[in-house]
């Protein structure tokens, strides 16, 4: 059966489900991380909101270009530095390059550019490398390149896009380098991908058979022993300094849980999966082995980091695997940005990056923002500047307002939803539209309390953002049921499927049809 291409095919079109961001008067920087609550008095015409849409408008998108060299005067001069770095190998000097982007100073256009050019100036797009932080952001990026490589070519609008066959999320990367390599590592090449659910499932289970569901004093979660075991793989720590540093509450069962993630793996294996962190960790074992690390490293010309302050030990570990001379790489981040520690992402990766080859790093840094007032972004360098060990940048802008961000202090939650609302109100009451107001949050639950209280007031708004569609229940069913037919050995895909979607009658027919 085609079971294992039908699964990835699904597991390649179904993105993740993220926010649209609306853009606020007076400061226009937003993440892709967070989630928007916008008031319902809006309308899709306005020019504003379409871009959020589709594709109609991007004020970031480029003038008309020629395949003259001017294609490039739309950048700034950090941005075309960092863009024309070695770019003529047989001119440059080997350096790797570290660009260090502000927020809001054009680093995702920077990053489009510089693999434009690189094609433009001879690269193969398919020995080229992109790793992002999404798949989201992959795709946003090769489109981008492709539309800037279509104007400086003068390709017409109906050409093939430039494609980028490489590019995705270390995870994705992983996966497909650990189904080419899998036979030579002794790993079965139909292995099944478990997201973060399946994974505390399984965990779960040999949790029970361990017994140690039904202790006197409460075993840990699944979810927080999962969060434990990706901390020491991903942290590439003992397990008892995770414990001490992290999850100091679960130190008492330190040899429990070294007993619960041995038997963990095991499972894994004997069903042939893999779950997240594997992915990870498998291409770094396979990396340890000089000639595969060569072969892997081989394969590309050039190799771009996005996000890289929020990378962990083991992601630095592949990309050195790599390009162990630093040659043709091309990392992107910001130390001031780095907010996932509790993913084991490390902020050391990015600050110790210039001097971990033989040649040091080439460092440019983007401080011109051109998403807020100056007002809010010497609000930022004042925090910014608080930092024992940084890069040393002072975002800038043209743009200038008289108003300055605000410090408030509530009592809690439900204090904090309560001024938003009010907020909200005097805003609209001074004659602000519902629709030209935005909330934003990290996460999609911190809403909850708000919207409580903007339906008790009766004001209406619209939330974007939710549940990841792989998450969702009806297609988590039938990915299992795809994956159950590939790899029978897949408990968990068969523990969702059976007892619940599968007629008792009917079972063994489905059986000998699967086989």
């Amino acid at each position: 059966m085609r079971c294992a291409s039908r699964i990835r095919a699904i597991e390649t079109r179904c993105g993740l489900t993220r926010a649209i961001l609306k853009r606020t008067c007076s400061n226009r920087a937003a993440t892709p991380k967070q989630v928007m609550v916008s008031f319902t008095e809006r309308s899709f015409d306005d020019p504003d909101v379409m871009p959020m849409l589709g594709d109609r408008h991007d004020p970031a998108a480029p003038a008309a270009l020629d395949a003259g060299g001017q294609y490039l005067d739309i950048l700034n001069a950090e941005q075309r530095e960092a863009v024309e770095h070695d770019c003529d190998e047989s001119q440059g000097d080997g350096r790797p390059l570290l660009i260090i982007a502000g927020a809001g100073s054009g680093k995702t256009n920077t990053l489009a550019y510089r693999v434009a050019h690189l094609v433009y100036r001879g690269a193969d797009p398919g020995r080229i490398l992109l790793l992002t932080f999404s798949r989201r952001a992959a795709a946003e990026m090769e489109r981008r390149a492709g539309r800037i490589l279509h104007q400086v070519l003068g390709l017409h609008g109906t050409a093939q896009a430039t494609s980028l066959p490489w590019s995705g999320t270390f995870h994705g990367i992983g996966a497909r380098l650990l189904r080419e390599y899998a036979q030579r590592i002794g790993l079965h090449d139909a292995f099944t991908i478990h997201d973060r659910s399946d994974s505390e499932d399984l965990l779960a289970i040999v949790r029970h058979e361990l017994g140690l569901s039904t202790t006197g004093n409460r075993f840990p979660g699944k979810a927080t022993c999962l969060a434990i075991y990706s901390r020491v793989v991903n942290g590439q720590a003992a397990l008892g300094e995770v414990l001490r540093s992290a999850f100091p509450w679960c130190a008492r069962w330190e040899d429990e849980l070294r007993k619960l993630f041995a038997g963990y793996t095991a499972a894994k294996q004997a069903q042939n999966v893999l779950d997240y962190d594997d992915l990870l960790l498998y291409w770094a074992q396979a990396a340890a082995e000089p000639v595969l690390a060569a072969e892997m490293g081989a394969r590309f010309d050039h190799v771009l980091v996005d996000e890289y302050q929020d990378t962990n030990r083991l992601q630095a570990q592949n990309l050195f695997a790599l390009k162990p001379d630093g040659r043709c790489v091309t990392v992107v981040g910001d130390d001031a940005q780095s907010i996932y520690a509790f993913r084991a992402a490390t902020v050391r990766n990015i600050l110790d990056f210039p001097a971990q080859f033989p040649k040091p790093a080439r460092v440019v840094t983007l401080e011109r923002n051109y998403r807020s007032t100056q007002s809010i972004l010497d609000a930022s360098n004042a925090v910014i500047g608080l930092a024992s060990e940084r890069f040393t940048k002072n975002l800038w802008s043209e743009r200038r307002s008289a108003q300055k961000p605000r410090l408030i202090t509530v009592r809690d939650e439900a204090d904090q939803a309560r001024y938003v609302a009010e907020q909200v109100l005097d805003d609209h009451e001074a004659g602000i539209a519902l629709k030209a107001q935005a909330v934003l949050f990290r996460t999609s639950s911190h809403s909850a309390q708000l919207e409580l209280e903007l339906a008790r007031r009766g004001i209406p708004f619209v939330k974007y953002g939710g549940l990841k569609f792989l998450e969702a229940a009806h297609v988590k069913d039938v990915l299992c049921v795809l994956r159950w037919a590939e790899n029978p050995r897949s408990r968990m895909a068969g523990f969702r499927i059976a007892p619940r979607h599968v007629c008792s009658t009917r079972w063994p027919r489905l059986r000998i049809r699967w086989r």
